[in-house]
C-alpha cells in the first residue's frame, strides 16, 4: 500500500515523483494530485510469469488520469471519468513483466479542493488470461467452459474460496460484462477473506461469486462445490461442478491415491 499526497512537493520543482510497488497485488491512494506520479511495479519474483496487469480504480477517483509506459511512449488506460464506473478494472498487457511503469498525471485544477486518485492492482499470470480480448473484459479468471476432473481436483486445492451450496439468483450487468451469482452456502472449506458471511438476522451463510456476461450462468437447482480466486476483494467463478457430481470424482481420484490434496468430505 502507498499513502503520498501532492501537497508536499517544492511548488516550483518539475520533477517527477517516483514510486517503487514490489507486492504482485496492491493498492495506490494519491491525495490532492499535483503535477505527475511515475508508479514502477517490480514484484520480488524470480520468475517473470506475471504477464498481465489489471487496475481497479475506487469509486471516488478523481484528480488524475492512468497511463502505462511502453516503449517511451504514454498509453491512456484509465481516464478521470471512468474512475466512478463501479466495477471497472482494466487489464493490460505486461510487455516487461519484470518492470511495469504507470504514470499517474494530475488533471489541472484551480482550487485546492480534496481529490484522491486511489486503485488497486494485480499482476496476474500469463495463464489465466487465454481470451485475446481480454483488455475488453472485466476480468478474465472466468473460463465459460466445465473444468475436467483433474482441473477440479486441482480446483479444490489452490483456489481461494471453496464452499457447498446452491444458487438464489444470478444478476446480470450488461455495461460490465459481468454476471453475479448469489449462493446460499451450506458449507464454507476455505476462504481467503471474509466474501461469505452469516447473516445476523436468520444466521444463514451467503454471499456473492462474480463471472463474465458471456458465461451465460443461468439458475440452477441443487447443491453445487463453488470454486474459484479473489481479485479486489471479489470471488470471481473457477469450476462449480454439481456436489454429487464432485464426491464422485474425488472419491474415484481418492481410491486411486491420484488426488493431488485431501479434502474434508463429512
Amino acid at each position: 500500500v502507498f499513502l503520498g499526497s501532492g501537497l508536499s512537493w517544492e511548488p516550483r520543482s518539475r520533477a517527477v515523483e517516483q514510486v517503487h510497488l514490489r507486492c504482485t497485488e496492491g493498492s495506490l491512494e494519491w491525495m490532492y494530485p499535483a503535477r505527475a506520479l511515475r508508479v514502477v511495479l517490480e514484484p520480488n519474483l524470480a520468475s517473470a510469469q506475471h504477464t498481465t496487469v489489471c487496475i481497479k480504480p475506487a469509486s471516488d477517483f478523481q484528480g488524475a488520469s492512468i497511463y502505462v509506459e511502453r516503449a517511451g511512449q504514454l498509453h491512456l488506460v484509465v481516464r478521470e471519468a471512468e474512475g466512478a464506473r463501479p466495477h471497472h478494472v482494466s487489464c493490460f498487457s505486461a510487455h516487461t513483466p519484470q518492470r511495469v511503469a504507470l504514470f499517474l498525471q494530475a488533471s489541472p485544477q484551480r482550487d485546492i479542493s480534496r481529490r484522491t486518485a486511489s486503485f488497486q492492482y494485480e499482476l496476474l499470470s500469463n495463464k489465466s488470461t487465454a481470451s485475446p480480448n481480454f483488455k475488453k473484459m472485466a476480468l478474465v479468471e472466468a473460463m465459460c467452459r466445465p473444468c475436467d476432473n483433474m482441473e477440479l481436483l486441482m480446483a479444490i486445492c489452490s483456489s481461494d474460496f471453496v464452499v457447498k451450496g446452491s444458487i438464489r439468483s444470478v444478476s446480470h450487468d450488461s455495461e460490465n460484462h459481468m454476471s453475479q451469482v448469489d449462493v446460499s452456502v451450506q458449507k464454507v472449506y476455505r476462504q481467503k477473506n471474509r466474501i461469505f458471511q452469516q447473516e445476523e438476522g436468520n444466521g444463514e451463510w451467503q454471499g456473492p461469486i462474480r463471472t463474465l456476461l458471456q458465461c451465460k450462468v443461468k439458475k440452477g437447482g441443487g447443491d453445487f462445490l463453488f470454486t474459484g480466486n479473489e481479485h479486489f476483494g471479489e470471488a470471481w467463478l473457477g469450476c462449480a461442478p454439481r456436489f454429487k457430481d464432485f464426491m464422485l470424482v474425488y472419491q474415484a481420484a481418492r481410491e486411486r491415491g491420484a488426488n493431488p490434496c485431501e479434502f474434508e468430505l463429512n
